[in-house]
């Protein structure tokens, strides 16, 4: 993995959350959740083009190609707001009650999932723009997983210290697995071997379970403060993000050996893998003497 280069993000404070991508345009999107904005970059051109303002601590975002419109759940004030792909005008909001958080595309049924409140899925219908189905959890979700080959989501309940298995068609509790460890955050779904992997914070974790059964399959300690947690395929690796200064590297043909352990800044914790460009961005938030940035890196054969 090589840093390839640094974008500076302009005049943005405190905390970043998420990113997305619009693979036609190239063009990136960061939730920054401090400032009340998302960033709009041309990794290409590696310049900041746009700025959406007026947010209320934007955390999940999702780019819809058939809709061209860019999807930002607030934490704020628990709405999605939508703006168009071409020229980032709002062109509506989506209320659902408080801390919309992450967002997932299900592609088999074209629905957008959103996490938010004190336990609860929304699915929302982008041709509408409209919710068609809620499913209550037992407490907020953060990272969550949509399986459509077998039909389950699989999402992460720090505050109930458990992942939670629901039936994705019609949001029925299948299973809620308990866990050992405390903190879990991030998630990705190996789809090729059947695993599910989640990273803890109490303590540094990350940890496989057969989708199917919710037995352990795999522990291994990893760097701290992990926000984002990416799987490529090609390569079978794992990147782990985490805001204690680091990017891991496993191995996931190896019992997930840990292959490299990446320097990058304290508080950089989210980032997004993206194969279409085969590159891993990592946004670094406004340090003492350091303005916000977003790392780039190019993996390794």
């Amino acid at each position: 993995m090589q840093l390839e280069t640094k974008i500076p993000l302009g005049t943005v404070a405190g905390r970043i959350d998420h990113l997305a991508i619009d693979a036609k345009r190239g063009h990136l999107f960061i939730a920054e959740l401090g400032n009340n904005t998302v960033g709009v970059i041309d990794p290409a051109k590696r310049a900041v083009i746009h700025r959406i303002t007026g947010l209320s601590e934007p955390q999940g975002i999702a780019f819809l190609d058939a809709q061209d419109t860019v999807y930002v759940a607030n934490g704020g004030d628990g709405s999605v707001r939508l703006y168009r792909g071409n020229d980032f005008v709002e062109r509506g909001r989506i209320a659902l009650g408080s801390d919309a958080d992450n967002i997932r595309f299900d592609a088999k049924d074209a629905r957008l999932v959103v996490g938010h409140g004190s336990g609860a899925l929304s699915v929302i219908d982008p041709g509408t723009n409209k919710p068609v189905a809620s499913y209550a959890l037992k407490a907020h979700p953060e990272s969550f997983q949509i399986d459509t080959s077998n039909n389950r989501i699989f999402v992460n309940l720090p505050d109930a210290r458990a992942i939670a298995v629901l039936e994705r068609s019609s949001g029925k509790l299948l299973a809620q697995w308990s866990m050992e460890y405390g903190a879990n955050f991030p998630m990705a779904l190996d789809h090729d071997q059947s695993r599910l992997f989640s990273v803890f914070r109490k303590p540094a974790k990350l940890v496989g379970f057969a989708t199917d059964t919710g037995k352990t399959v795999a522990d291994v300690g990893i760097c701290g403060d992990a926000d984002d947690l990416f799987i490529d395929a090609k390569r079978q690796r794992i990147y782990v993000i985490c805001g204690e200064g680091f990017v891991d590297v496993l191995d996931l043909r190896d019992k997930l050996r840990r292959i490299a352990h990446i320097p990058t800044t304290e508080g950089a914790r989210t980032g997004l893998f993206v194969p279409e460009l085969d590159r891993l961005f990592v946004a670094a938030r406004a340090q003492a003497r350091e303005p916000a940035t977003l790392w780039v890196f190019q993996p390794g054969p």
